[in-house]
């Protein structure tokens, strides 16, 4: 009888074992075709036009007679965007969970937290539409009263709207792993003399770092990966400047831009899509074994032996 139910329930085990490795390959397959399907379409565009000019070339005009594919003002534009919106979202993000793990008494973070996540849930049109018709007008204003020229679709109002949006990402999910951190480490700190304020900063946020960077890492992506909030903010335009305060472009964009049109699929302005598109899924790829190697990094610095 007991020979029985272990045989059984080393058959349950096995298929769920099972179940979990088809889970894996999928999603490994998936990433592969994604990329193998950019890939091709990318490769033939690179017949075309010049690979290097693509990744040094400082004009995009693929509409136009004799039409140049130089695509460093678009990704100089992305980074700039990715830029403010992360200026502003790590420093807010990051103290509303440093103050709803460690301050806050448990009925206001439980008050607080789903109101924060409800940012998370709005759609990123309606934030097109409070950078467009809110905050590029106030950016504009006060351009002015500095003595400043600033265009309505600015990348300053474009990234701070995005940066709004992207601080319950790093809000919710820093907030999980600062409060993972054992207690004792919080109670033998404090033992030692130090304060409260040095214990977080110290202890609490370094043993927290990997799961922090993780979430910076998500609201990068996220950064690199928004369309609707540039197109009704920052506008269309490549734009190669340091000045936030021009009106820029983005990948997603273009690639938007490039696909939506009336070209036809083999043209090289439609198949430039592509180019864009593998260019960002290389930089994402970098920017996540960076992440990893950093994770990987603190993770063995604050070790800590919680047996």
């Amino acid at each position: 009888m007991f020979e029985s139910k272990n045989k059984s329930t080393k058959v349950k085990e096995d298929i769920i074992k099972f179940l979990l490795v088809t889970a894996s390959i999928i999603s490994i397959l998936t990433t592969f075709g994604i990329l193998f399907s950019i890939l091709f379409e990318a490769i033939e565009f690179f017949h075309m036009r010049s690979f290097w000019y693509f990744i040094t070339g400082t004009e995009w005009s693929p509409g136009i007679e004799g039409s140049k594919f130089g695509a460093v003002p678009i990704f100089a534009g992305t980074f700039m965007i990715t830029f403010i919106a992360m200026a502003v979202a790590i420093p807010v993000g990051l103290g509303s969970a440093i103050y709803m793990s460690e301050y806050a008494s448990h009925s206001t973070r439980n008050y607080l937290k789903p109101l924060l996540e409800i940012l998370a849930g709005i759609p990123t049109v309606v934030y097109g539409f409070f950078a467009a018709i809110t905050i590029a007008p106030f950016v504009v204003k006060a351009a002015e009263f500095f003595g400043m020229e600033a265009t309505f679709n600015s990348a300053l109002a474009s990234g701070f709207v995005m940066g709004i949006m992207i601080i319950p990402v790093i809000s919710s999910l820093s907030d999980d792993v600062i409060r993972s951190v054992p207690d004792s480490q919080r109670k033998a700190s404090l033992s030692l003399g130090l304060t409260y304020g040095e214990t977080i900063r110290d202890v609490v946020l370094p043993s927290a770092l990997p799961g922090i960077i993780s979430a910076t890492l998500l609201g990068i992506s996220k950064a690199l990966g928004e369309t609707m909030i540039v197109v009704m903010a920052a506008g269309l335009r490549p734009n190669l400047s340091w000045n936030p305060l021009e009106d820029m472009t983005t990948v997603t964009v273009r690639i938007v831009d490039a696909l939506v049109g009336d070209q036809a699929f083999n043209s090289p302005a439609t198949l430039s899509a592509f180019a864009l598109g593998l260019v960002l899924f290389v930089v994402t790829l970098l920017l996540n074994i960076v992440s990893l190697m950093l994770i990987k990094k603190f993770k063995e610095k604050y070790k800590v032996n919680t047996l």
